[in-house]
């Protein structure tokens, strides 16, 4: 990639792409695929709006891992809920509250919130094993919902999650994740979520009373100790950031384990595969149910788009970005170049196992990349894996109700209900 002074601009769709894209019905991730056609960086125009698309492996790694100082976020448009908590925060305001929960999820910070995850396993393994032994077909998207809330909230409280606390947060949830990929990142929209707000500002209080009788170790703890002596967290902040952890992390591990379940419905002899990997316990089988994770995470990556603002003007793969560019992220499109991943539309965990293929830099990126990679992603990961440990050798989930369609929003997920009949298995 050249570092020389551009001598173009990204190209563009004309204006007859443009047309039959909203004839077509004005799908995003269309327009997107259309885009991407032009090269690893393209342009389009919304209105007024030039948009760059950046899919390239080089070029997302120029963007996001090299330059984010340049390529920043400006808002984002879960603000509207989750205030100026770490997902929406930037600049030093971001910096320092990164700083405060960064080291709750390294690997031995998670390690101390291991006990709460796998209470939450234990949970849903019981919900299960009652289903498995009547043959009720469950909808186990809510199931793993209902998981990953209570493993995010064991680990702010060390207190199981009540049913009123877990409507209140999944109404919020269903809230943010009905936000268009591609909204306005301020208040333009925040009239729609002030029933959201409400219900959330209930869970967080609520949160926070159960934070104060527990003995275990809890991440309230942190937010709460940092309030006590750091001027800029605020009895607001911290409810930002509970709710960020609470409703930006739930819904996405639980969207990635349901396409996960998809996918080994429809390709059963991968689970086989990852169980047959080594014996209960083992590393070999604890590494072939990381394969499978980062396998679905390839395939629907937890953000699938990722907007950025050009703070100044840059030269992209030899092409002029002008300061004040809307800059487009989409994983999904990476993840699925034939030229990075061959065979990119196969569900192949094996992949993520073989000896020196490793992804090129900027051709994996599920959470991100750099330093505003996503601060929970071995969090997310580690619960996926004790779950799928647990749950993998027990049953077999024989999908009956499979969405026909994807949605893209936050999180691109299943447009429907995943409905399944649980066959217990044994090994």
């Amino acid at each position: 990639m050249t570092t020389t002074a551009a001598t173009s601009v990204p190209p563009e769709l004309d204006a007859g792409a443009l047309a039959r894209w909203r004839d077509g019905g004005g799908k995003l991730i269309e327009l997107f695929e259309a885009a991407r056609e032009l090269g690893p960086v393209a342009g389009f125009r919304l209105g007024e709006r030039r948009i760059v698309l950046v899919t390239g492996a080089e070029q997302v790694q120029h963007v996001l891992a090299k330059n984010p100082d340049t390529y920043v976020k400006h808002g984002h448009r879960a603000k509207v809920l989750l205030g100026d908590g770490l997902l929406c925060a930037s600049g030093e305001p971001w910096k320092r509250q990164r700083k405060v929960l960064h080291p709750q999820f390294t690997g031995r910070g998670i390690r101390a919130y291991e006990p709460q995850i796998r209470a939450a396993v234990a949970g849903i393994a019981e919900r299960w094993a009652a289903a498995a032994a009547t043959g009720e077909a469950r909808e186990i998207d809510a199931d793993l919902r209902h998981f990953s809330l209570e493993v995010i909230w064991r680990s702010l409280t060390a207190h199981p999650l009540d049913p009123e606390t877990h409507q209140r947060l999944i109404a919020a949830g269903d809230s943010l994740a009905a936000i268009p990929a591609f909204a306005p990142a301020t208040g333009e929209i925040a009239d729609d979520f002030r029933e959201a707000n409400e219900r959330a500002d209930v869970a967080a209080a609520h949160a926070i009373a159960l934070a104060g009788e527990a003995e275990e170790p809890h991440l309230l703890a942190v937010l709460l100790k940092a309030a006590a002596e750091l001027p800029d967290y605020t009895e607001r902040l911290v409810r930002d950031e509970l709710l960020t952890l609470v409703v930006a992390g739930y819904e996405t591990t639980a969207t990635a384990l349901s396409w996960l379940f998809l996918l080994l419905d429809a390709h059963p002899e991968q689970r086989d595969w990852a169980l047959a990997a080594g014996p209960v316990g083992s590393p070999e089988r604890a590494a072939a149910i990381r394969a499978l994770v980062d396998e679905t995470l390839r395939l629907y990556p937890v953000a699938w788009l990722m907007p950025r603002y050009a703070a100044a003007a840059d030269t992209l793969d030899g092409l002029a970005v002008e300061a004040g560019m809307t800059v487009l992220l989409c994983p999904y499109l990476t993840h699925r170049d034939a030229e990075l991943w061959p065979d990119p539309e196969e569900f192949r965990p094996q992949r993520f196992l073989e000896a020196g293929r490793r992804p090129v830099p900027g051709a994996y990126f599920p959470f991100g990349l750099g330093p505003r990679a996503c601060v929970g992603a071995q969090f997310a990961v580690r619960e996926m894996v004790l779950l799928l440990e647990e749950l993998l050798p027990a049953y077999r989930a024989e999908i009956r109700e499979t969405p026909e369609e994807v949605g893209y929003a936050i999180t691109v997920h299943p447009a429907g209900p995943v409905r399944a009949v649980l066959h217990p298995q044994g090994e």
